[in-house]
């Protein structure tokens, strides 16, 4: 009787925590429905004259260029603070944007910039291995997961440089669990006339982009789901 007793407890205690953890990937799912659902939608609270704290993404070359030129007609008092991440190597980037950002403070008369830049670790740098590219892209994560908590963006603005895509599903794990709501603004690199970048496709496939944006109306056509807006350089 006693072993009978200690069998059906144990039964007990297995099938409430397989109802526990199922109930909890059910949870997780309806969140993640959800999220997609309301991505890209706008946010019915939010005030129109709120600041909204900005990540800005960089990438050496011609994504710096694409991103200044989309910066000059940004509402620089709307999208503050903003916050300039850039890969560990690419010093050229943070530079250039250190000189816009000096520029603005300049001519609008105001001592000091509201603005903060920081640099984060590329996943794989250009020719490097595979296998060595588990351990930097681990590294890689971790370091984009303590800027994310640390700065908790409002708005994500990127281009398509490979640093974007850990920072946009962080963003996008943020929104599922509640920490902050953060809009992603997506603008696919003009130099991809044909196809989406790595970093683009996965944004889209999955789904995490609020606003997914290309330059080339072919492009638009083979992406129904992106807005076509036209060359930006």
């Amino acid at each position: 009787m006693e072993k009978h007793t200690t069998c059906s407890f144990s039964d007990l205690s297995s099938n409430l925590g397989i109802s526990c953890f199922i109930a909890f990937i059910t949870i997780i799912l309806v969140r993640v429905i959800y999220v997609i659902y309301r991505t890209g939608k706008p946010l019915s609270k939010r005030s129109p004259q709120q600041p909204l704290s900005t990540l800005i993404v960089l990438g050496s070359g011609g994504h710096t260029a694409e991103m200044i030129n989309l910066l000059l007609v940004l509402q620089k008092d709307r999208f503050t603070p903003r916050f300039y991440i850039a890969a560990a190597t690419d010093n050229m980037s943070l530079q250039k944007t250190r000189v816009l950002e000096n520029s603005w403070a300049d001519s609008s008369g105001i001592k000091g910039i509201s603005a903060e830049f920081m640099q984060i670790y590329r996943s794989r740098e250009v020719g490097q291995s595979y296998v060595t590219s588990v351990w930097t892209t681990l590294v890689a994560t971790v370091r984009a997961l303590w800027l994310m908590i640390k700065i908790r963006p409002q708005v994500v603005l990127c281009n398509g440089p490979g640093t974007c895509f850990p920072l946009c599903l962080i963003a996008f794990i943020f929104k599922v669990t509640g920490i902050r709501w953060s809009s992603i603004f997506y603008v696919e690199s003009i130099a991809r006339v044909k196809k989406l970048s790595l970093s683009g496709l996965l944004l889209y496939k999955l789904q995490i982009a609020d606003q997914f944006f290309v330059q080339w109306p072919q492009l638009q056509r083979k992406y129904p789901q992106a807005h076509y807006v036209g060359c930006l350089m």
